[in-house]
Formats: structure tokens, C-alpha cells, sequence
């Protein structure tokens, strides 16, 4: 029985409280914190090998000379700016599906949406589920390449522990999925605290080269961006395709705002990170041009020789955090999908009693690591696996513009001259950043690119799959309301027996398949009848006074009651004890007999047939994930040896 999405609340207005304001006050720089660790991991360690991948293209080098440093600076510069300030943080995170970020959560909202042409519908919602899938590919290859790339630093500093790169990139990437299971906001507690000291090293390391030497301040003008484009077009546009490497990480960013809320991540962003990645890159510009021969790394370069071993210490750090910005980002991802019905039941674990985007998903996080190990195996060397950067994160950035500009134009009602505005200056810089990192493909572009295949085709069949079975299911359960009078009729074959007999049901409206059985086939029909339907709503808790109510079966029938149970997301699902309360509050009859009641699941069993609505490899596939969906028996707390299983054959 799938959970249901409620609006979400309205935030109570208090009034000031100096307890409650430093509460709130500590609470937000905790999240701001656990945002540093989670969040700003990928975009925060672009420094280390973006600039030095701009000036190292393969025979089309950019020549060291004023005009196009300050052109690559400030193209660097310009295209965070408007890729990452203003159209994710300032634009798009606006845009949210009750609090969740991420490509899925406009997808939803289109979803929902009311447009006059079904077609378009279909087309944006194909759109978000080619970007989610694309999300899916970048995921896969961001923790391999980190790490990699972060332990093959022993490859400089002791050229005897080359054999050792390999064995110790696995350790840690199976320890960094490790510690998934305790949450992002301990993982952020944990690694917010290392970043903190990352972006304020990269501040402070790029301040000191500015201050000495101002003259780079020239690139912080979007003339030189523009100018190096024109005048340079050739290499400009291969440069593109190693520029992009600087704003990898800003879906992530978005994908991740569930797990802290906008506020943490824009203070987060505007306030430290923004600057220091600005400060950073704009010295690494000017030491290039004091010192030409510092292409070749201009990041520890700008260090004394003194400092470069503890910065190989604290890059190794980031950029093994830098992987958990994707991780997270992949575990709301799927939680919408499943919300959206493009995944099976899969099992998500809630691992914040505030927060409802911190959550947690076994399965994904088990696939991921072996995706991930594997990459790793297969590649062997960072170098290999660069080339396979950029094309998903370019191609999610095209569909995230598109996708967000239909949810202006389509729910906001926003004027279409000031759509058409957008898309010309968003869609412009995105679609010659995918145009120029195409490229890559055949050099291992080709990866993140398969991987977002067989993603698109798992979610795109189960939700296919899901519209035929749901549309042969609710015919076969029928209306609950004409249900209930057939048993008042005398055609009705069932006899009443002790005892009471519990039904989970996900829709109020229809009757539960595991009853109508009982009646059509057993002939039996319990004294006590509870139809129980659960909505799990995003707010912590719900007060027991507030979690219960009577729903109407349009027609009443001795000993028949229909309940609807609301949850907050940090609540327990236990139907038994939910029972218990709901007599206590006299919403049952008092001679329920709980202690003993027996639970009916409506197991459906899909046969697939020969119907052409779906081809027969999509409908096998269909069958595979179907057998893989969590327990629903496990998830709702129903005792084992107190539970039936009834099944019914649906076709597909």
C-alpha cells in the first residue's frame, strides 16, 4: 500500500522566545553545517582539477596570455554564477514537491499539473524521467572518479604504494556506503565539519594571492568570458567541455534539498562557498600568469612547499566527501520516483526526527557501491574515467531548465515573454556546454550515458507496467460502496463467523481484494470488518487525537468500519497498535477482538499475456521488479502468525 503525499503544513507563527530563538538560531547552523558536508562536496573540490583540465586540452592548449586567462577566469566564474547562483539557488529551488529538490520533484509537480494538451504532459514528464536517469548516471561515476583520483595522490608522494591505489580506493568507498545507514544528518555532523575547513582554506589561500596581486580582479567582468568566446571559438569551445568540471554538482545541490531545507543550503552557499570557490579560482588565474609552468597543477602550486603535504591531506578528505552529494541526492531521487509510481515498493528508512528529506534507501545504496566498485575496477586510473564526466551533468542541467520553465509558464502562470527570456539565457549557456562535452562520448561519455538507459527503461516500464495492473485492479476490486450493499443482499453467499478481520486497503474508494475473495470464494464474512487505509503525511508526528478518523462507506452494514489512519513521516505504521487506539477513542466497537483479529493482504499475482500493450521483454521486467518490492507485511507491524495472504491474478 503505497504512501500517500499530503500538502504540507502551515508553519505556526510564534512569537519571540530568546529559548526559542537561540534553539532555532543553533538549529540552522547545524544544518548549514550538515548542508557543507553533504551537499557542496562535488562542486567544492572542482578546484582541484578544473582549471588545470581547461589549460592541459589535448592539442588545443589555451594559450597563457592575459586576455585568455582572463577570459577562462572569468568564464569559470560567469558560468557558476549563472548556472549555480542564479538559475538552482536563486530560480529553481523554488520550485519543490513539498520541500523535496531534485528533477523528480518538477516532475511531480507536472505530474499533477492540469494542461490542455495531453501530449505535452506526457513529453515533460518523459523529459524528468530522462534527467533523473541521467542524475542516476552521474551518481555512478562521482564516487569513483573522487576517490580515485583522491588515492592515486600516493602515486606522487610514494611511487611504492602504486600497487596500493586500487585496494585502498575500494576500502573506502565501501566504507563511505557503510555509514549511508546512520543518515545524512550524521554523515553531515561528520563531514561538515571537514568542509567548513575546506572552503575557508580555499578562501584564505585565494585572498592572499588576490591581495598581492589585484590585477586578476579584471576577470570577475563578463566582457572577458564573452571576448575569449568570440576570439577563440575553436579552442573555446573544446574548453567548454573542462569549464563544465566547475559547476558538477549543482543538481546534486538541488537533488540534496530535502535532506536540509532551501534556507541551510542558500546561507550555505552565498556566504561561504560561493565566495571561496570565486577566490580560489581567480588566484589560481593569477598565479598561471605570474607562472606559466603552473598549468600543470595550479591548485597545490599556489601553496609554499611547506603546506602541500597537509593540503593532499584535506583534498584526499574532500574529495571522498565530495561523492556523498550524489549518494543523498540518488536516495531522495528514488523516494520521489517511488512517490511518483515509477519504482516498485522499495524499502526507505527515515533517518531524521525533524527533517523528512533525510532518508536513507538500502537497496540503492547496495546497487550504487557495486556500480561504483565496478567502474573503478574497469577504469583503473581517474585520467580514464574524466572523459565520462560531464555529458549526464550537461544533459540533466538542459532537461532541469526546460522542465522548471514548464512549471513557471504552466503552474505559476508566469508571462511567456519572461519564459521565452529565460530559456534563451539559461537553454544557451547549457546547450553549448552539452554540445561541447559530446565530444567525450566515444572516450567514455558512452558510460554515464548507459547507465541513464537502463535506468529509464526500468522506471518507464514499471510505470507502463503499474497503469495496466492498477486500471485491471480497480475493476476487479470494484466501488466499496456498492460492495457493502451486495452483502446486504440476499445473492450474497457469505455466512458471519467470530472474530474480527482486518483488511489494509490503499484506496478508501474501492474494496480490498483479499475481502471480496473472502466473501466470493470462503463465503465468510467476520463478525468485526475493519477496512483500514494509512496516509503517511510531512510532518514528524501527528497527535494520537489528530491520527484517526471514521470514513464513510456510503452505506452502513452491521459490524463493517472503514478507518483512515494518518502518519507523520517519523511515525510508526504499526496497524495493530493504531487498532488499539482507535478503540480506546471509540471509533471501534468495544467487542473488537484484536488481541486474536486475523489481517487479510490483497496479494495480486500478474500473469502476462499476449495483449500488446507492452512488449514481452518489458513485461518480464515488469515481473522481476514486481517480485522485488519490499514486504508490506514487515512494513505495517502484522504479526506473522496472524496474517493471510490472498491472492488474486491480474493481467498484464
Amino acid at each position: 500500500m503505497p504512501a500517500a503525499t499530503a500538502p504540507a503544513p502551515k508553519r505556526r507563527k510564534h512569537g519571540p522566545s530568546p529559548g526559542r530563538g537561540a534553539m532555532a538560531h543553533s538549529g540552522m547552523a547545524a544544518l548549514v553545517v550538515g548542508a557543507l558536508g553533504v551537499v557542496f562536496g562535488d562542486i567544492g573540490t572542482s578546484p582541484l582539477y578544473a582549471l588545470q583540465a581547461v589549460f592541459n586540452i589535448d592539442n588545443k592548449a589555451v594559450p597563457v596570455n592575459p586576455l585568455d586567462v582572463y577570459g577562462v577566469i572569468s568564464l569559470v566564474i560567469w558560468s557558476i554564477t549563472m548556472i549555480v547562483s542564479v538559475k538552482y539557488v536563486t530560480f529553481i529551488m523554488r520550485a519543490d514537491n513539498h520541500g523535496e529538490g531534485g528533477i523528480m520533484a518538477l516532475t511531480s509537480l507536472l505530474d499533477g499539473a492540469k494542461l490542455k494538451r495531453h501530449a505535452l504532459k506526457v513529453i515533460l514528464i518523459m523529459l524528468g524521467i530522462a534527467g533523473a536517469s541521467l542524475f542516476y548516471g552521474d551518481g555512478a561515476i562521482t564516487p569513483a572518479i573522487s576517490v580515485l583520483s583522491a588515492v592515486q595522490g600516493l602515486e606522487v608522494a610514494t611511487p611504492g604504494l602504486s600497487s596500493l591505489v586500487l585496494p585502498i580506493t575500494v576500502t573506502l568507498l565501501i566504507a563511505l556506503f557503510a555509514i549511508q545507514r546512520f543518515g545524512t544528518g550524521l554523515v553531515g555532523h561528520l563531514f561538515g565539519p571537514v568542509m567548513a575547513v575546506w572552503f575557508g582554506t580555499l578562501a584564505l589561500i585565494g585572498a592572499i594571492e588576490v591581495a598581492q596581486h589585484p590585477g586578476i580582479l579584471r576577470a570577475l567582468s563578463p566582457t572577458y568570458a564573452v571576448q575569449f568566446l568570440f576570439d577563440r571559438t575553436g579552442i573555446a569551445f573544446i574548453a567548454l567541455g573542462a569549464v563544465v568540471l566547475a559547476v558538477t554538482g549543482a543538481e546534486a545541490l538541488y537533488a540534496d534539498m530535502g535532506h536540509f531545507g532551501r534556507t541551510p543550503i542558500r546561507r550555505a552557499w552565498f556566504a561561504l562557498v560561493f565566495p571561496a570557490l570565486t577566490l580560489d579560482y581567480l588566484a589560481q588565474g593569477s598565479l598561471i600568469l605570474r607562472k606559466p609552468a603552473a598549468i600543470s597543477n595550479p591548485f597545490f602550486l599556489l601553496l609554499p612547499g611547506w603546506a602541500q603535504m597537509p593540503m593532499v591531506v584535506l583534498a584526499t578528505a574532500a574529495t571522498v566527501i565530495a561523492s556523498q552529494a550524489v549518494i543523498s541526492g540518488a536516495f531522495s531521487v528514488t523516494r520521489q520516483a517511488m512517490q511518483l509510481g515509477f519504482l516498485p515498493r522499495l524499502t526507505i528508512r527515515q533517518t531524521s526526527k525533524h527533517e523528512v528529506g533525510q532518508v536513507y534507501a538500502p537497496a540503492v545504496n547496495a546497487i550504487l557501491l557495486v556500480v561504483v566498485v565496478a567502474i573503478v575496477l574497469g577504469f583503473r586510473n581517474s585520467n580514464a574515467l574524466a572523459s565520462a564526466y560531464g555529458v549526464a551533468v550537461t544533459g540533466t542541467f538542459v532537461l532541469n531548465t526546460i522542465l522548471f520553465l514548464a512549471v513557471a509558464r504552466f503552474l505559476w502562470h508566469k508571462p511567456k515573454k519572461l519564459i521565452a527570456l529565460g530559456a534563451v539565457v539559461f537553454l544557451t549557456i547549457e546547450l553549448t556546454f552539452f554540445a561541447a562535452n559530446l565530444t567525450k562520448v566515444i572516450h567514455g561519455g558512452w558510460l554515464p550515458l548507459g547507465i541513464a538507459a537502463i535506468v529509464f527503461t526500468l522506471l518507464t516500464t514499471w510505470r507502463k507496467g503499474r497503469e495496466i495492473v492498477t486500471a485491471h485492479r480497480v475493476k476487479e476490486e470494484g466501488a466499496l460502496e456498492d460492495f457493502v450493499e451486495y452483502l446486504d443482499s440476499e445473492s450474497c453467499p457469505a455466512r458471519r463467523v467470530p472474530g474480527t478481520a482486518v483488511f489494509p486497503n490503499a484506496n478508501p474508494k474501492t474494496t480490498p481484494l483479499a475481502l471480496r475473495a473472502n466473501v466470493e470464494h470462503n463465503h465468510v464474512l467476520h463478525e468485526q470488518v475493519i477496512i483500514i487505509c494509512l496516509n503517511v503525511e510531512r510532518v514528524p508526528h501527528i497527535p494520537m487525537s489528530d491520527r484517526l478518523s471514521v470514513d464513510e462507506l456510503g452505506s452502513s452494514h452491521d459490524g463493517i468500519t472503514g478507518l483512515v489512519a494518518r502518519f507523520g513521516f517519523q511515525d510508526d505504521p504499526n496497524i495493530p497498535a493504531t487498532l488499539r487506539v482507535a478503540v480506546k477513542q471509540g471509533l471501534l466497537e468495544g467487542d473488537a477482538d484484536l488481541k486474536n483479529a486475523s489481517y487479510f493482504l490483497s496479494h495480486i499475482t500478474i500473469v502476462p499475456t499476449a495483449k500488446h500493450d507492452m512488449n514481452r521483454w518489458r513485461k518480464k521486467l515488469f515481473l522481476f521488479m514486481a517480485h522485488n518490492s519490499a514486504n508490506p507485511s514487515a512494513y505495517f507491524r502484522l504479526p506473522d502468525e496472524r496474517t493471510v495472504t490472498m491472492g488474486q491474478v491480474i493481467e498484464l
